[in-house]
């Protein structure tokens, strides 16, 4: 029995007739080569588009942010909300805009949930600040106080 005798294709020669090739699963792979792009993630423009219009979404939160930031300089707790708010408003853009660009970073609902939860506690941390808090929590202060001494 020679060395070939095992390999015959489907009709018993060895030549055999040529593989169809295999159909692509919707499955993960077992291992992965590459990132895949997180959905939304692909251009929020077309694609002959100047580079910044591609990128919409994710630039209107850096603005915000850095309006922020400067707005911090002369009113702290005007200028943190700010920061906040624009986080809040890449949670919005996240879920409601099919195609966010770099926006996308994860799936939609680690997203939305990630850039939801940040903003909320800036916000509210910012509704706290001393002096003269907006937002008072009452039983925060005992919390401190056990958790210190």
């Amino acid at each position: 029995m020679s060395a070939d005798a095992g390999r015959t294709g489907a009709s018993g020669s060895a030549g055999g007739p040529e593989e169809t090739p295999r159909r692509a699963s919707r499955r993960f792979p077992t291992f992965t080569r590459d990132t895949a792009r997180p959905e939304g993630g692909g251009r929020a423009a077309p694609g002959d588009a100047p580079a910044p219009a591609r990128q919409w979404p994710i630039l209107c939160v850096l603005a915000g942010a850095a309006v922020g930031l400067l707005v911090t300089l002369g009113n702290f707790r005007a200028g943190v909300l700010l920061i906040g708010a624009s986080l809040l408003a890449g949670a919005v853009l996240r879920w409601t805009v099919p195609s966010v660009g770099m926006l996308a970073v994860r799936s939609r609902f680690t997203d939305v949930a990630t850039y939801g939860v940040l903003g909320t506690a800036i916000v509210l941390l910012a509704l706290m600040a001393q002096p003269d808090p907006v937002l008072e929590i009452p039983f925060l202060e005992d919390v401190v106080h056990f958790t210190i001494r």
